[in-house]
């Protein structure tokens, strides 16, 4: 990225998406032993960072319908973009999605088309529909160009506060978020350290950084952070994660359990577990962050009910 053109997209994304909230967590700091600052994007439109990759996208396409599938969070984005644009979007999303990100994006304008994974593959389904309008553009909620330039923009934000910390540890799922991360954080010269937090149930990231290429999970996994389930990294955030990446921690679905919990009870963050795995890999691998600073990319809040209170009700923090 580069130029006038990317120079005048990001002044685009900054309309919409608000300022990454920085949170100073003593007390999640004490408990952890590490000295930790959070960049919470929870207070974004639509809960999530998605914002800025789906208004990016929906901006700089001419298509005037856009399908996508997604878990909830980008497609959100997406809906509240193309509602603002005057577009319309497709959202192919899981029958087992959660139900407030379901509501969420009807509620924002755009047609939800549920499916049984079990069944059906997502990118199958999205196939289908696109055979059925060929005018509409196909977009991935990570595997695309637009989506990471649209995620550089939290990364250039942290750069401008590198000198509050040694590592960055961003979730990952599909890739979209940490490629962007580590590319906004580059083209502002900062060189603080990336780390990837990914659930151990969908550790293809991890298993594609120790093998030099990328490797898909057999099934969608089955995690706590619907965020991260993905089969696999996609092929364009891949050729960023695979050079950018210091490392990626395998966060067990108790830790990422407890990392809500502790958001909540002790920094008063409301966090989906997607936005809770960089605080999960702080409790999974303490000794790797030892006498560093670090900043824990949260990267959004929309969870259900139940599940979030089940989630404080039954894990010990």
């Amino acid at each position: 990225m580069g130029g006038v053109g990317e120079e005048r997209s990001q002044s685009q994304i900054e309309r919409i998406a608000r300022p990454t909230v920085l949170l100073e967590a003593e007390a999640t700091a004490e408990r952890l032993g590490v000295d930790v600052l959070l960049a919470v994007e929870a207070f974004q439109p639509t809960g999530s960072f998605k914002i800025r990759a789906a208004y990016h996208l929906a901006r700089s396409v001419p298509n005037r319908r856009i399908i996508t599938a997604s878990s909830g969070n980008f497609g959100q984005a997406l809906a509240y973009a193309c509602r603002l644009l005057g577009k319309k979007c497709t959202v192919v999303m899981p029958a087992g999605s959660s139900p407030v990100k379901l509501k969420a994006v009807r509620e924002y304008g755009g047609e939800v088309d549920v499916i049984d994974v079990a069944r059906v593959a997502r990118m199958e389904r999205v196939r289908e529909l696109a055979a059925a309008d060929p005018e509409a553009y196909v977009a991935s909620a990570f595997d695309d160009p637009l989506v990471i330039e649209g995620n550089s923009t939290l990364g250039r934000e942290l750069a401008e506060y590198q000198d509050r910390f040694d590592v960055v540890i961003v979730p990952v799922g599909g890739g979209g978020l940490a490629a962007g991360v580590i590319t906004g954080l580059r083209a502002n010269g900062s060189r603080v350290e990336v780390i990837g937090a990914e659930p151990l149930l969908g550790n293809d990231a991890a298993r594609s950084l120790r093998e030099g290429r990328i490797v898909a999970n057999d099934v969608e996994p089955d995690t706590l952070a619907d965020g991260a389930r993905t089969l696999s990294v996609g092929r364009h955030p891949w050729e960023v994660l695979r050079k950018g990446l210091a490392g990626i921690v395998e966060v067990s679905e108790a830790n990422i359990a407890r990392g809500v919990a502790m958001l909540f009870h002790l920094a008063n963050v409301k966090a989906e577990p997607t936005g809770a795995l960089p605080i999960g890999a702080l409790l999974e691998d303490p000794g790797r962050f030892a006498g560093k600073r670090v900043c824990c990319v949260i990267s959004g809040g929309n969870v259900d009910a139940q599940t979030y209170c089940r989630i404080l009700k039954d894990t010990p923090i």
